[in-house]
């Protein structure tokens, strides 16, 4: 007679009653896709986003290291429904599932926040740019970017992304973008609305102003303010 063996009961057991100690599936799905890609044929994140997703500042491709999962998952879903158009990540986005969008996006807000190479960090902060920020335009009807986007740039919630560290040049083709009209994913339209009321200046100005500002590892994933 064989003798009997407890082990794999032992370790189904301990996964049910520790799941903390279970194979964590969808941090391996998110990790495989940012460094391989997907199944479909999705590109790996990391080629575009760079290898712990801190942006390229020269080509414009955004940091999307430490932020909010919700916010990135939301923003796949945009880009794969085309209310947010952008010609390399629609089609990347069509080519994830829901449950393939969500652990990418876990995964890349577990990664620390870091600022972008070659960004632009030792120029002056504009004064139109950080007067618009801190104070807005209410002869225009401008609220300031702080109100929505917190003190410093740093994010609120899943709604309101950081803006610290982002390259001038990606926050200003954003600002384009929703005053063009092709981007319209944002809550209640405000961006849209906000964006037409800034002049090419203005928006260039205000740009710089917050991809001078530093980022902080982890704040808006961890939800401060």
């Amino acid at each position: 007679m064989k003798p009997v063996t407890f082990a794999a009961p032992a370790v189904l057991a301990v996964a049910i009653l520790c799941p903390s100690l279970a194979p964590a599936a969808g941090a391996s799905t998110g990790e495989q896709i940012a460094v391989k890609g997907s199944s479909a044929g999705a590109p790996p994140c990391s080629s575009c986003h760079g290898p712990e997703g801190q942006g390229q500042s020269a080509a414009g491709f955004p940091r999307i290291s430490g932020m909010d999962a919700k916010y990135l998952a939301r923003q796949l879903a945009a880009f794969a429904a085309g209310t947010r158009a952008n010609p390399v990540m629609g089609p990347v986005a069509k080519l994830l599932t829901p449950s393939e969008a969500s652990s990418v996006a876990a995964y890349y807000a577990a990664i620390p926040a870091a600022k972008q190479a070659g960004q632009e960090t030792t120029k002056p902060a504009s004064p139109e740019g950080m007067r618009l920020a801190v104070k807005g335009d209410w002869n225009i009807g401008l609220p300031a970017c702080a109100q929505c986007h917190g003190p410093q740039g740093l994010g609120v919630g899943s709604s309101f992304p950081p803006l610290a560290g982002q390259s001038s040049a990606y926050l200003a083709a954003q600002l384009a973008a929703f005053k063009a009209g092709t981007r319209k994913d944002d809550p209640l339209g405000l961006m849209q609305g906000i964006a037409k009321r800034l002049g090419d200046a203005e928006a260039l100005a205000v740009s710089e102003f917050y991809a001078a500002l530093p980022v902080v590892d982890g704040s808006p994933s961890k939800g401060r303010p």
